[in-house]
């Protein structure tokens, strides 16, 4: 009888090698992403960590934010407005955007921009990161900032560089009551606009150009160079407000003693001039009063103006 031969099939046995020392990482690249095998070296890796500490901890966090040409402060500064007070109406078009460039209330200097001066400086502005365009389901482009995290600020301290972007060196007192306006009730007096301001001057975002004090003036930092000196300059030409004396008050002197006069009594002419001189002094001091609220009227008129139009722009 003869045997068949059996055929014994190799069997072919898979290799496994422990792949817990590979690891595989996605690199968002321009062109998308980059799918890239690499090798684990823990001692590597701690080394690359603790050189990147040290490079920053040398250089310093490093700001987003540059000093900006007048045009295009004011296109920024118009952006924050209109999405604070016209949310409605945000972003904004390329003609809305102009025509609140060139709007007249609450604007220092006044402008008279075109559409090309505004397209040129939200190239540049786009090119800094500073604002965006947005294309929607209308033809036409809108613009927005993003200011917030340009510069590194909350909404309140956005609202106080807002209105410095778009009027320019202030007293603080004027600043607190512009600002408000966009400061959704966190600026109700002065005490909350005091933290804000050591807040953006620590950052500096913010100038003091004059001491600390009733009348302070402040402005913002980014000015081109050059500009800054001359807002100092100016600032520094300005008349600083009279601080009261402190000093404890001195006691009168004794008046020597006199010899009896011997002047006539005083005769009923002289009375009368005595008391017209005294209601002279009363009638100026009368005037003085009224002209200072006229102008007290006059400021708070302006301001209620200012509202209004933005209320309606």
């Amino acid at each position: 009888m003869v045997r068949k031969r059996e055929h014994i099939r190799p069997v072919h046995v898979r290799s496994t090698v422990p792949t817990s020392g590979l690891s595989q990482c996605r690199e968002k690249t321009d062109n998308g992403l980059l799918e890239q095998l690499t090798l684990d070296d823990p001692n590597r890796q701690r080394s690359q960590t603790m050189e990147s500490a040290d490079l920053q901890e040398q250089t310093g966090p490093e700001l987003a934010w540059t000093p900006l040409p007048e045009i295009e402060r004011r296109v920024v500064g118009v952006l924050v407005e209109k999405a604070k007070t016209t949310s409605d109406q945000y972003p904004l078009s390329m003609n809305a955007l102009m025509n609140g460039c060139n709007q007249k209330s609450n604007r220092d200097p006044k402008m008279d921009v075109d559409a090309d001066d505004v397209e040129d400086a939200l190239e540049s502005l786009r090119q800094r990161s500073a604002v965006g365009e947005i294309h929607g389901g209308g033809r036409v482009a809108k613009y927005r900032h993003y200011l917030k995290d340009w510069l590194g600020v909350d909404g309140t301290e956005l609202a106080v560089m807002a209105e410095l972007l778009l009027r320019g060196s202030q007293s603080v007192g004027d600043l607190r009551g512009r600002a408000a306006r966009m400061a959704a009730g966190q600026l109700p007096d002065l005490s909350a606009l005091r933290p804000v301001l050591a807040s953006l001057i620590a950052k500096g975002l913010v100038v003091a150009l004059t001491p600390e004090g009733r009348g302070q003036f402040v402005t913002h930092a980014l000015y081109e160079p050059g500009e800054l000196e001359t807002v100092r300059g100016q600032a520094a030409a300005m008349p600083q407000p009279q601080v009261a004396s402190t000093a404890p008050p001195v006691a009168p002197r004794p008046a020597p003693a006199t010899a009896p006069s011997t002047a006539t009594p005083s005769t009923p002419s002289n009375q009368v001039s005595a008391g017209t001189s005294d209601q002279d002094d009363d009638v100026a001091n009368l005037h003085k009063e009224v002209a200072d609220l006229r102008a007290e009227v006059a400021r708070l008129s302006k301001e209620v103006e200012d509202l209004w139009s933005n209320t309606t722009s």
